[in-house]
């Protein structure tokens, strides 16, 4: 199998989900040296700018999901719909983050950042909640998450209103600190946070 990014597809899914209607939903581990290219023409984009990698070249963006790809409390992966890639997801430990500086973790917190690659074709009604139901449903039913922890910039108010349509509860801003290590650099961020809790829990 080839990888749309036209790179050999070298890892497999860890969470399958067929959704009647829609197609089957796979979630991939990131490959940064197969997927690097791929990621690198999404987050150069206009619309992808709350990201932060507008301009990084692709060596940059391969650096940093090798980064991601060697920790255990960090996680990406590669959406794809009946095989295509449609967005990017990545998960990890608000215990082990920088966002722990900024409110008090519970037991359970897992954290999020979705980027949805380019429309093809005109915009699917529903499509980004579909993928949302499928992203918590792993979260919850196979990472063991309490609750699911947002936080886009506090500037993205269309992403602020997609979790709020998708069940989350908006919290405070915070800022997110400034990381400057030898692997890795995060610039400072006004974030707003958001969470949803898991079915069956308080």
């Amino acid at each position: 199998m080839t990888a749309p990014s036209g790179a050999p597809a070298t890892r497999q899914p860890v969470f399958t989900r067929p959704v009647e209607g829609f197609g089957t939903v796979t979630l991939t581990p990131v490959d940064p040296a197969a997927d690097s290219a791929l990621i690198h023409s999404w987050v150069i984009e206009e619309r992808a700018r709350f990201w932060g990698m507008a301009e990084a070249g692709r060596e940059l963006v391969q650096e940093i999901y090798e980064d991601v790809d060697r920790r255990t409390t960090h996680h990406a992966f590669l959406v794809r719909r009946d095989g295509e890639p449609v967005a990017l997801f990545q998960t990890y430990d608000c215990a082990e983050d920088r966002i722990s500086e900024c409110y008090e973790v519970e037991p359970g917190d897992i954290g999020i950042h979705l980027l949805l690659g380019p429309v093809q074709g005109a915009p699917e009604h529903g499509f980004s909640t579909v993928l949302a139901n499928v992203f918590t449903s792993y979260l919850f039913s196979d990472c063991g998450a309490r609750r699911v922890v947002g936080e886009p910039d506090a500037r993205n108010g269309k992403a602020l209103s997609f979790l709020e349509h998708c069940g989350f509860v908006l919290g405070p801003e915070i800022e997110l600190p400034e990381i400057d290590l030898p692997e890795v650099h995060l610039p400072a961020k006004r974030a707003r946070l958001a969470f949803l809790t898991a079915p069956g829990t308080r």
